[in-house]
C-alpha cells in the first residue's frame, strides 16, 4: 500500500511537470518570436523546436529524480523546496546545453533563457499548489488510513516515526500493542500503547483498523504466527517489517524475484538509469574538461619534460569499483627511481619531487590527464579518491564497512576531497565521507561537488 500510493503521487508530480515543462517551452517560443523581441534572423517553423522540446522533457524530469524532488520528504518546507526545485532547473539546463552542443541540435540562447524563467516559475508554482491542496486534504480528515502496530519496542518505535514521516501518504498510527504489559498506557513517540498483544481481537473489535503492522524483534518472531490465526479471518492488510534494518549497511531493502521475496542486507548504489546517467554525466563533462584544459596540460606536459628526465606520464595501479584494479594517469612529479625500495605514501617535504612536482601536487595539476581515465570508464568524475592495493588490505583490516567504498568507481575528486581530507588526513573521517557520498548520492550532489572543486578545492594544505 506504502509503495502503491508513493509511485501514484509521483506519477501525479512527474506528469504536472511535464506538462508545465511543455507549456513554458511553448510560452518561450511565442514570448521570442511574436514581436515583443526583436527577432534579426527570421522566424524558425516550431518543427525544428520539437527535437529540444523532447530532450527537455527527458533531460529535465530525470535531473529532477536525481535531485531526489520525486522523493518524500515531509521535513522539506515550501521555501526548501522552491530552492531544490531552482537548484535543480539550472542543473538541467546546464546538462541540456552540453547535450545540444554535442547532438549539434540548433536553438535561441535567448529561447532558452526565457524557457528557464517560465519553467522555474511554472513548475514551482505547480508543487507548491500540489502540496496546498495535499495538505488541505490531509488537515479535513478525508482518506486516511488507520494503523495499528504490533511491537511497541525499538522496532515499532521506528515504524512509527516512519509512519508519522510520512503523513501525506494519509496514514495515521491508532494505537501500539505490546509484549510487556507494565508498557500498556504509556506512549511511545505520540502512540499511546493500548493493549497487549493477546488483545489484537479486542482492539479490532472496538475501533476500525485499516492495516496491521508486525514490527517485533528476532527473538519474539514466534509470536507471528499465533497473531496470522486471527488476522487472517479479518480483511484488515497486514505487514510485517522484519527485524534486519541493523544489519543493513549500504542501500539496503526489500525487493522480489520470480515472486519470491528477498531482503537485501547490502546492495549496489547505482543501478539501472541512475547508473546510465552517470556514465552519461562523465563522458559529457570530462569531454568538456578535456577540451577546456587541453592548453594547460599541454603547457604542465612540457614543463614535466623540461624539468626532470623521464616519462611524461606516471601510471600506478589503484583499486576500483568492485575491488578491479586500473591504472591512474598522472603527470609524473617524482624521480624515476623514487619507489625502488618499496611503496610509500607522499609525504610532506617529499625528497623524492622533482622541482616542477612540488607545484603540480600543490595546485593538482598532475590529476588532469584521469580525465582520459573517466572517458575509459575505469573512473568518474566523482566518487571516492582511489587507493592502491598495497595500502588497501591493511585499510580493510583496520577500518569496519571500508570495503564499501568499492560499490562505485572511484573519482577524481569527491565529497571527502572537497571538505579538505586530503593527503595524510585521518582516514576513518575520509571513509565517514565517501559513505555519506555513496548513500546520499545525486547527479545534482556531483555537480555542487564539482563546482566547489573548480572554485578551490583542488587547493588544500594536504595536497602534496
Amino acid at each position: 500500500m506504502f509503495s502503491r500510493l508513493q509511485r501514484f503521487y509521483t506519477s501525479i508530480k512527474v506528469v504536472a511537470d511535464m506538462v508545465m515543462l511543455a507549456v513554458a517551452f511553448a510560452l518561450a517560443y511565442v514570448t521570442r518570436f511574436s514581436g515583443i523581441v526583436p527577432v534579426t534572423e527570421g522566424i524558425p517553423p516550431w518543427e525544428d523546436s520539437l527535437v529540444s522540446l523532447l530532450m527537455v522533457l527527458v533531460i529535465f524530469p530525470a535531473t529532477f529524480k536525481q535531485s531526489r524532488l520525486y522523493a518524500t520528504n515531509r521535513s522539506r518546507t515550501n521555501t526548501g523546496e522552491v530552492f531544490e526545485v531552482f537548484k535543480s532547473t539550472i542543473t538541467a539546463t546546464l546538462i541540456l546545453v552540453a547535450a545540444t552542443y554535442f547532438a549539434r541540435e540548433r536553438y535561441s540562447r535567448l529561447t532558452l533563457v526565457i524557457f528557464v524563467v517560465y519553467a522555474f516559475v511554472l513548475v514551482t508554482c505547480s508543487r507548491l499548489a500540489f502540496r496546498y491542496v495535499l495538505s488541505e486534504v490531509r488537515r479535513r480528515g478525508h482518506n486516511l488510513k488507520s494503523i495499528l502496530i504490533i511491537g511497541a519496542g525499538e522496532l515499532g518505535q521506528r515504524v512509527v516515526e516512519t509512519v508519522e514521516g510520512h503523513r501525506e501518504l494519509g496514514f495515521r498510527v491508532t494505537g501500539l500493542l505490546t509484549l510487556r504489559p507494565e508498557k500498556v498506557g504509556q506512549y511511545v513517540n505520540g502512540v499511546r500503547v493500548i493493549g497487549h498483544v493477546d488483545d489484537v481481537e479486542r482492539v479490532l473489535d472496538a475501533q476500525p483498523v485499516d492495516q496491521v503492522i508486525i514490527a517485533l524483534p528476532l527473538q519474539e518472531q514466534a509470536h507471528v504466527k499465533r497473531l496470522m490465526e486471527p488476522l487472517a479471518l479479518r480483511t484488515v492488510d497486514v505487514r510485517v517489517v522484519p527485524d534486519l534494518y541493523q544489519y543493513i549497511t549500504l542501500y539496503g531493502g526489500l525487493e522480489e524475484f520470480g515472486g519470491l521475496p528477498i531482503i537485501r542486507l547490502q546492495g549496489d548504489p547505482m543501478e539501472g538509469w541512475s547508473q546510465v546517467a552517470k556514465r552519461a554525466f562523465d563522458i559529457l563533462f570530462s569531454l568538456l574538461a578535456i577540451v577546456v584544459t587541453a592548453p594547460l596540460m599541454a603547457a604542465t606536459a612540457l614543463a614535466v619534460r623540461l624539468s626532470s628526465k623521464g616519462p611524461l606520464l606516471y601510471r600506478q595501479e589503484r583499486m576500483g569499483m568492485d575491488g578491479r584494479t586500473f591504472h591512474i594517469l598522472k603527470f609524473r612529479t617524482m624521480r624515476v627511481d623514487a619507489e625502488n625500495t618499496g611503496a610509500m605514501m607522499a609525504r610532506k617535504d617529499d625528497p623524492r619531487r622533482t622541482v616542477i612536482g612540488t607545484f603540480l601536487r600543490k595546485y593538482s595539476l598532475d590529476e588532469l590527464p584521469q580525465f582520459f581515465n573517466v572517458l575509459t570508464g575505469d573512473m568518474s568524475l566523482v566518487g571516492p579518491r582511489p587507493e592502491r592495493p598495497v595500502f588497501i588490505e591493511e585499510f580493510k583490516r583496520q577500518i569496519p564497512r571500508y570495503h564499501l567504498r568499492h560499490k562505485v568507481k572511484a573519482g577524481i575528486t569527491g565529497w571527502a576531497q572537497i571538505n579538505g581530507l586530503r593527503g595524510q588526513t585521518c582516514i576513518e573521517k575520509r571513509i565517514e565521507y565517501d559513505l555519506y557520498y555513496i548513500e546520499n548520492w545525486s547527479l545534482l550532489m556531483d555537480l555542487k561537488i564539482l563546482v566547489r572543486t573548480a572554485l578551490g578545492g583542488f587547493l588544500s594544505k594536504n595536497a602534496y
